[in-house]
């Protein structure tokens, strides 16, 4: 069974996260998918991504399902290609638009993160635990959107926060119930035509604020710490 639904929808490519028994955890799989779709997407001239995800949220980010058969480097492997895609997604010429709802969770929650619309159900929630084990993984992404000192003080207690903090600290640029997506890919299609792909493209950079090699530095440094393993094991004890 594939991990991720790729429907192709003319210049809107839907990528829908279905791993639902998992909560649609980021396996390597699943990253892996998505990086390629991401590509695929570019490639074929789409103009919208949309990501989603089936069931009940959208990410619990990291799947920790098998962590203790990997060694260290393995997971080092794993957090670096997490990055590669919040890197490709928010470098992507394409206008993306992540869909959440329900429970979403570290590296789910950059997901969302990086995209370029961020609408979310009135019942979805994120938390951001990367630092309980010692990952910085997303950061200033984060920072750029909500501001430093509201970054600062969500990271350092891991806190949980709902739609209505998302939306008023900017992280989440719109609020729509699930009935409300459909209208929302179809703005998002309408906004993205609006522009040749080549002045998109163009803006986009022109606005971006990605710092690809410092965050990716950054997250190899934090991972690359002696005792990853033990700090995951010590995280998940106490979650």
């Amino acid at each position: 069974m594939s991990v991720l639904r790729i429907d192709k929808q003319g210049a809107r490519h839907v990528l829908t996260l279905a791993r639902p028994e998992k909560m649609n955890a980021l396996s390597a799989d699943l990253v892996e998918a998505l990086i390629l779709a991401l590509d695929e997407a570019e490639a074929q001239g789409a103009k919208v991504i949309v990501l989603k995800g089936e069931g009940r949220n959208f990410s619990a980010g990291f799947d920790f399902g098998d962590w203790q058969a990997h060694s260290e480097g393995d997971l080092l492997l794993r957090f670096v290609r997490i990055e590669t895609l919040l890197q490709r997604l928010a470098g992507s010429p394409c206008l993306t638009l992540a869909l959440a709802h329900g429970r979403n969770f570290g590296a789910g929650v950059d997901v969302f993160g990086a995209c370029k619309w961020r609408v979310c159900a009135p019942d979805a929630s994120f938390r951001m635990p990367g630092l309980k084990f010692g990952l910085v993984l997303g950061t200033r992404r984060f920072a750029a959107l909500v501001g430093a000192e509201r970054a600062r003080t969500i990271l350092e207690q891991a806190a949980t926060f709902g739609a209505e903090d998302a939306l008023r600290d900017g992280f989440a640029s719109r609020l729509a119930a699930p009935e409300e997506w459909p209208e929302i890919e179809q703005q998002a299609l309408d906004t993205a035509s609006a522009l040749t792909d080549a002045s998109r493209a163009q803006l986009y950079a022109a606005l971006s604020q990605e710092a690809p090699d410092a965050d990716l530095a950054r997250l190899v440094r934090s991972a690359a710490q002696p005792g990853l393993k033990d700090r995951v094991a010590a995280y998940l004890q106490a979650r």
